[in-house]
């Protein structure tokens, strides 16, 4: 790896935080900042920056070569993401820089797409330019989890968001549960949604909750608030036996939901027309591969997810059966638990089904990245530890 200086530091810094400006609007592209440097020039040696901020609209890259027109020759790029090499609905990035004649460009990381992987750079340094690649490597992967997911894994980044009692219950025995949490971790939820490619939920969450699950404007708390909703994220109901209420408010927001079910769900006890009568309601019907149950496969769910609906990022907002399924079937990359200074009592629901725990060996255990204070709330950050006998634990 080559030896960075202070500058290159800096600049790729600036570059990042650049990036961060498209995390509620880049998707399914990856989110990219770039900074154009050269010598002698004023405002630090900047003669230009950009960062990408939507699918079909000009790459960082090209964004900050446009502001910095003729400065661009001669100078340094520094980009948080390797320059892509391809044409997909812009032109190569890698082919803009040759074109302007910039003299090095300063990669944080290669991309993990294999239609650019290494390629970028290879054409950069082609055309003489120097590349140097590494810098703030992990700070962007972090920007862009989901991206990285669904090329290295074929699978999206996965958050499960659960709210929650100090004494772990979600809601009352009732399927009452508005509103457990404040104001302040309501909009941070806001901002989880908005940064997703799509919100994953269970038939008898929505059922319970008759929930629209979309982004709500006046709760994100964001500059730009009434552009990022229009990106409803697309919504994802696993719903096994059809049971989707036709009159679902879910099904009247905005945006597109998709319901998921198994082989000959139209045929268990409801209605032979349902699929048609959902589809009329305004639902996208898909059927997946079932599991050994006959319940929708959430791994075959979730490439699909990735393969067909390119989403990078998923947040599942359910209850305590599909979310134990999840942890189950080792799916959750991340858990966000947002804690509240109540008490609901042993009659509420629990946080999960995860039947079969019986001995402190079967205990799933967390590593907590951050807790911080949310209002009057606590949310916890964490990510499940591996375990090595999933249980047998049913989805809706």
């Amino acid at each position: 790896m080559a030896a960075f200086s202070d500058d290159d530091h800096r600049h790729m810094a600036r570059a990042l935080r650049l990036a961060e400006q498209g995390l509620y609007t880049s998707d399914p592209n990856p989110r990219v900042g770039c900074v154009l440097t050269r010598q002698g020039e004023g405002s630090g040696g900047v003669v230009g920056e950009g960062f990408h901020r939507r699918a079909g609209e000009a790459h960082a890259e090209v964004n900050a070569l446009t502001a910095a027109g003729e400065r661009a020759r001669g100078a340094t790029a520094y980009v948080s993401l390797e320059p892509c090499s391809h044409t997909g609905r812009t032109g190569p990035c890698a082919k803009a820089l040759v074109r302007a004649g910039v003299a090095r460009v300063v990669v944080a990381m290669q991309d993990p797409n294999p239609q650019v992987s290494g390629r970028g750079v290879a054409l950069l340094e082609a055309a003489g330019i120097q590349v140097d690649v590494g810098l703030l490597h992990e700070e962007a992967q972090r920007l862009n989890p989901g991206f990285v997911a669904r090329m290295t894994r074929q699978r999206p980044f996965v958050r499960l968001k659960m709210a929650m009692s100090l004494d772990g219950r979600t809601a009352m025995g009732s399927g009452e549960s508005q509103w457990i949490t404040g104001p302040e971790a309501r909009s941070h939820v806001q901002r989880l949604r908005a940064r997703s490619s799509a919100i994953l939920s269970g038939v008898e969450s929505v059922i319970m909750d008759d929930s629209r699950l979309t982004l709500r404007a006046a709760q994100l708390g964001l500059d730009n608030a009434e552009e990022v909703a229009r990106r409803q994220p697309l919504r994802v109901i696993v719903d096994t036996r059809l049971r989707l209420p036709l009159a679902a408010a879910c099904l009247q927001a905005p945006g597109r939901t998709l319901v998921v079910t198994v082989p000959g769900a139209e045929g268990s006890g409801y209605a032979s027309d349902k699929r048609a009568a959902l589809e009329a309601a305004g639902a996208e019907v898909v059927t997946l591969a079932a599991n050994a149950e006959g319940r929708v496969d959430l791994a075959a769910l979730m490439d699909f997810l990735a393969a067909t609906e390119e989403v990078n990022e998923l947040l599942v907002e359910t209850g305590a059966t599909l979310a134990g399924a999840m942890l189950d079937a080792g799916l959750i990359d991340e858990l966000w638990l947002f804690m509240a200074p109540t008490l609901l009592g042993a009659g509420a629901r629990a946080l999960f089904a995860l039947p079969g725990l019986e001995r402190m060996a079967d205990q799933r255990r967390l590593h907590i990245h951050d807790i911080r204070a949310v209002g009057q709330d606590f949310r916890i950050i964490a990510s499940p530890l591996p375990t090595s006998a999933p249980s047998d634990t049913k989805v809706p």
